[in-house]
C-alpha cells in the first residue's frame, strides 16, 4: 500500500538555486519578447483583439484537459447557440467558463490576492467551476469508481491519484499550501526570481493537487494572472497556448519532476 505524502519536506527545494544563468537568460527573453510584440500594437487594438483571442487560448487549454472542443463550437456558445448534443453543450459551456475567468484576469477584475497563492487558487476555482454544467463537476476514482463532486472553490477532503503521482493526504492540504503561500510571496523575489516562480509554482501547485479535478485549469490561468499582473503578459498571447504547441513534452516533464530521484543527476524529483 502506497504511503500517503504529509512532510512538507516532500515538496522541498521550492525553487531552483539561485543566480542560474540559464533561467535568468530564458527570464530576460520572455520579457524582451512580450515588450516587443505589445510594442507592435496599438492598446486599443490589443483590447480588441482580446476578445478573439481569448477563444483561441480557451481552445488550447481544453486541448490539454483532452477536452477537443472546436472554435466554431465556442463561437457559437458565446452567442448563446448551445448545442442539442449534452456533451457537446457540456464542452461549449466549459469553454465559455473559462473565457469569461481569463477575461476578469485581463481587465482586472479578478481577485487582488497574489496571483501564487491558495487564496487566489481557490477565486480561480470557484469562479470557474460555478460557471460548469453539473455533469462536469463529478469525477470517478478509476479503481474504486467512487464517484465525488466537485465543489468549487473548497480544497478535496479525500485522497486522489494522478497517473503515477499520490499527492499529499487531504488532511495535510493546509500546510502544503500555507509552505506554497510562504515561498511564492512576489514580496520577497526580484522581478526575474518572480518569473522563475512562475513556472517552480506551476509544478508546485500540480504536485499538491488541491482540488478533485480543475488543478490544470486553474494552474494555467494562475500563470497567466501573474504575468498580467506584472505587465509582461496580454491578452494576445497566454500560457496555454505556448504548452499546448508540445503537449507531449508538457506531460512528460511535469510527470518526470514527479518522480523520485535515483541519483543526484538524473533530472528528475524536487530539483528538476
Amino acid at each position: 500500500m502506497d504511503i500517503l505524502v504529509t512532510d512538507i519536506a516532500a515538496m522541498e527545494p521550492m525553487f531552483p538555486e539561485e543566480a542560474n544563468r540559464d533561467l535568468e537568460d530564458i527570464a530576460f527573453e520572455l520579457i524582451a519578447k512580450a515588450s516587443s510584440l505589445a510594442g507592435q500594437v496599438n492598446p486599443i487594438v490589443t483590447r480588441s483583439m482580446g476578445d478573439l483571442v481569448r477563444s483561441m487560448n480557451c481552445y488550447y487549454s481544453n486541448l490539454i484537459e483532452g477536452h477537443n472542443t472546436h472554435s466554431r463550437d465556442i463561437d457559437r456558445a458565446l452567442r448563446k447557440d448551445l448545442s442539442s448534443q449534452p456533451k457537446k453543450r457540456e464542452l461549449q459551456l466549459e469553454a465559455v467558463a473559462h473565457i469569461e475567468v481569463q477575461k476578469a484576469i485581463d481587465l482586472g477584475k479578478d481577485d487582488h490576492s497574489n496571483p501564487l497563492s491558495s487564496r487566489y487558487s481557490m477565486w480561480l476555482h470557484r469562479e470557474f467551476c460555478s460557471r460548469l454544467p453539473e455533469p462536469m463537476l463529478w469525477v470517478e476514482n478509476p479503481h474504486t469508481h467512487r464517484r465525488v463532486r466537485v465543489e468549487p472553490g473548497v480544497p478535496r477532503d479525500g485522497e486522489v491519484e494522478v497517473g503515477d503521482h499520490l499527492p499529499p493526504s487531504a488532511a495535510a492540504l493546509p500546510k502544503f499550501l500555507i509552505r506554497f503561500d510562504e515561498v511564492y510571496d512576489p514580496k520577497h523575489l526580484s522581478k526575474m526570481r518572480q518569473i522563475v516562480a512562475i513556472a517552480a509554482a506551476h509544478h508546485r501547485f500540480l504536485w499538491i493537487h488541491p482540488f478533485y479535478d480543475g488543478n490544470g485549469r486553474v494552474a494555467r490561468l494562475m500563470s497567466h494572472a501573474v504575468l498580467t499582473r506584472m505587465g509582461i503578459g496580454s491578452s494576445l498571447w497566454s500560457v496555454a497556448r505556448g504548452l499546448a504547441r508540445d503537449l507531449a513534452q508538457y506531460k512528460e516533464l511535469l510527470r518526470d519532476a514527479d518522480q523520485p530521484r535515483r541519483t543526484d543527476l538524473d533530472g528528475r524529483g524536487a530539483l528538476s
